[in-house]
């Protein structure tokens, strides 16, 4: 399909990359995997790595979607605080979310373990736009300390400077074990390493149906049939394509990225190149790049069609939170849907021999690659970890198929105008 939001700075300095994988006359496996991702591509290595042969199908390239699109921010945890996962599911539960979600950091052991090159830098500061909102931090991570033993720091807004160029914030806190990289890179390298420990990757092959078969599962695409014994669908913001039940537990939210020409004043704009995120409901988030362009996300649209001019869209934002360079050249704009759940909570399980993983609601980058991994330990007989992300709670968007949009835009918006009115 043609990509209108395809002037991606992730997209024009990515590594070459290109599957080994021809269609044999075997077209038999022990699993299937659907979406290129994260998510997909983490859970091949992870089957693979267990013994499973392993096909991956990805309809356009590794990394197409979010995962090559995002703002590679790295942000240890979920959408909701480690207190507020206690408040609502007691401690026990809490706390096994707490060990997966915070203490384990799968996308760097993978880098690591696969010497992937992707720019990884350490360091994720949370921007409070409120007072108010500085306050929840602090009590934040003044429980994360004493629970936990999880050390983040509290920066008073007078010392945001040794973080930040900009005065509109009122304090944060910076987070030692977040960070941030090359999104696509990293894909690519998932991708490689996949493909070294015996996964056959195909692209550009669009799945239509599953189905039950007397042996198994039966995978449609436009050019085979493919046999398998598990199906791990891993496509995210396009699940709903192929198995409208579980769309029904998302809607797509278009965000959208910019990233300037090469700035001579970049250490000076984020002196201690943390990512930032800031504490709104439609948060802008920001980092620099391995080549010192600043990488500036903002805004959000609920309507399918991006804007016409998408720097254009995105450089208001950038210049609220720095006016010294309202003015600097964008040499790429860019964007993609994020797949969002009501409670934004990632909804991942196993429906028979079906395993899925969609939902992450835009705090993805980290969860993602924990997730295949965890769909390959239950599929090898180890259940564990993957029931305690599995039994997250989760519930469909009201309307149907016509209204589910429109009545999650509303409430969207709601939000939105909150952020306005402080």
């Amino acid at each position: 399909m043609t990509d209108p939001l395809a002037n991606s700075y992730y997209a024009a300095t990515a590594h070459r990359w290109r599957p080994a994988y021809a269609m044999g006359e075997d077209l038999s496996f022990d699993v299937a995997v659907i979406g290129g991702g994260f998510t997909g591509l983490s859970a091949a290595l992870a089957c693979a790595e267990r013994g499973f042969s392993v096909i991956l199908l990805e309809r356009e390239h590794v990394g197409f979607g979010a995962s090559g699109r995002n703002g590679g921010q790295l942000i240890p945890g979920l959408r909701w605080s480690a207190s507020e996962l206690k408040a609502e599911f007691g401690r026990d539960r809490a706390d096994a979310l707490f060990d997966l979600c915070w203490r384990a950091n799968p996308v760097k052991a993978r880098i690591e373990k696969h010497g992937i090159d992707c720019d990884l830098k350490t360091g994720h500061l949370e921007a409070a736009w409120t007072p108010k909102d500085f306050d929840a931090m602090k009590r934040e991570a003044e429980f994360l300390a004493t629970r936990f033993a999880y050390q983040s720091d509290v920066v008073a807004k007078n010392d945001m400077g040794a973080h930040i160029a900009s005065l509109l914030y009122h304090g944060g806190i910076h987070d030692p074990h977040g960070g941030h990289f090359h999104p696509l890179n990293y894909a690519i390298g998932l991708a490689r390493a996949a493909q070294a420990a015996g996964v056959c990757i195909w692209e550009h092959q669009r799945v239509c149906r599953i189905t039950d078969t007397p042996g198994g599962l039966g995978i449609m695409t436009d050019q085979a049939n493919i046999a398998a014994r598990y199906v791990i669908d891993a496509t995210d913001s396009w699940i709903g394509d192929l198995e409208p039940d579980l769309g029904r537990y998302t809607v797509p939210i278009m965000n959208y990225n910019i990233a300037t020409a090469p700035l001579a004043n970049a250490d000076a704009l984020l002196p201690s190149d943390a990512a930032v995120a800031d504490s709104r409901f439609v948060l802008n988030y920001f980092r620099l790049s391995a080549d010192k362009r600043l990488i500036f996300g903002g805004g959000e649209r609920y309507s399918q069609t991006p804007p016409r001019d998408i720097a254009a869209f995105v450089r208001p934002f950038m210049a609220e939170v720095f006016p010294q360079i309202a003015d600097a050249p964008i040499d790429y704009g860019w964007g993609g849907a994020v797949a969002v759940t009501i409670n934004r909570l990632p909804h991942i399980g196993r429906r028979g021999n079906v395993f899925y993983a969609h939902g992450f609601s835009g705090h993805g980058a980290l969860v993602t690659t924990l997730a295949g991994e965890l769909i390959g330990e239950a599929m090898a007989g180890t259940a564990e970890r993957f029931d305690v992300l599995a039994n997250l709670p989760s519930k469909p968007f009201p309307g149907g198929k016509w209204l589910r949009q429109p009545l999650a835009t509303l409430g969207l918006l709601y939000y939105a105008v909150r952020d306005k009115l402080g």
